[in-house]
């Protein structure tokens, strides 16, 4: 059964646990991992402020949040490395919204949790929202779901150092392709390499998966992100008169190659805009969610943002 309309993410302050308002107080406060577990499975996702966590301190208390730190491998998002399994956010331009997605959801396999740390907030704007993904599913028209039920098939082209988009090398960190091919194998993806040195990597998936918990079918997807359509106009005006659609970064169509209409592309990408809760950001705060049931993005915003990322299977 999904969440009411009215979710949010639950707020952990030094207060409510009863600990100090201090770094030290976060650290007991998340001692007890199996309780925040419980917690994280019953509210979907924790919001930890008030604690003052520095960047210098931040990876005691990932230690506790996210067994079994994942490299971001496969990854289609920009984002610089910045610590053992840490990395930006995003290094999306600011000006644009990142639409709501589930980390990997196009993957075979993907994290069961993320973590975002605020190292420097925004001036202005720059709220991380999140949406019930059993919501977001209820919200689509009936069409368009049923119209998913065929699934959903990825294509990338990555370059191998110059071109659009992510080198190959960047998005698997490692220049070993005998590494990437045992990669993909193991994460039932079909490859080619090109004569320029790039791949072209084809994988189809489900529109929609069940908790692995709750049994709780979820939205759970990027195609917005992928096709065309989701991108600004001037972005797809150029990639579509540079280079045709097999050729693009990344492109998307329905499991069976037949495309897959603009306006789903819309009203996927607005219901889940409408439905999200924006997390706004103070400095030391820490944002755990469950990725399977909560999708997130980002809004535009203004000034020097700096919010880190880190990921657990």
């Amino acid at each position: 059964m999904s969440e009411p309309r009215d979710w949010t993410p639950h707020v952990v302050t030094p207060d409510t646990v009863g600990v100090a308002a201090n770094h030290e107080g976060l650290l007991a406060a998340l001692s007890d991992t199996a309780k925040t577990g419980e917690l994280l499975l019953a509210k979907k996702a924790l919001v930890f402020r008030g604690f003052g966590t520095s960047k210098e301190q931040v990876d005691s208390a990932l230690d506790l949040l996210l067994p079994n730190r994942l490299a971001y491998v496969h990854g289609n998002s920009p984002r610089t490395k910045v610590g053992s399994n840490v990395y930006t956010s995003t290094e999306y331009p600011a000006e644009f919204t990142i639409s709501m997605h589930n980390e990997l959801s196009y993957a075979r396999r993907w994290p069961s949790r993320l973590a975002f740390y605020c190292e420097r907030r925004p001036t202005t704007g720059g709220a991380t929202p999140v949406v019930d993904c059993t919501v977001w599913l209820n919200s689509l028209d009936e069409e368009v779901r049923a119209a998913f039920d065929k699934g959903i098939r990825y294509t990338q082209n990555l370059h191998s150092g110059a071109g659009f988009g992510r080198s190959w090398q960047d998005t698997f960190e490692t220049s070993d392709r005998d590494e990437v091919e045992a990669h993909l194998a193991d994460a039932d993806v079909a490859w080619e390499w090109k004569p320029d040195g790039g791949i072209r990597l084809t994988q189809s998936r489900p529109a929609t998966v069940r908790h692995q918990v709750t049994g709780d079918e979820v939205w759970f997807n990027q195609f917005d992100q992928w096709h065309l359509a989701g991108l600004d106009a001037d972005t797809a005006t150029m990639l579509s008169e540079l280079m045709p659609e097999d050729e693009l970064p990344q492109s998307v169509t329905f499991a069976d190659g037949t495309p897959i209409p603009d306006a789903y592309v819309a009203h996927v990408r607005d219901k889940g805009l409408d439905a999200a809760v924006d997390v706004d950001w103070y400095d030391g705060d820490l944002l755990l969610i469950d990725n399977v049931a909560v999708a997130h993005g980002r809004r535009p915003y203004t000034g020097p943002r700096r919010v880190l990322v880190a990921m657990s299977g």
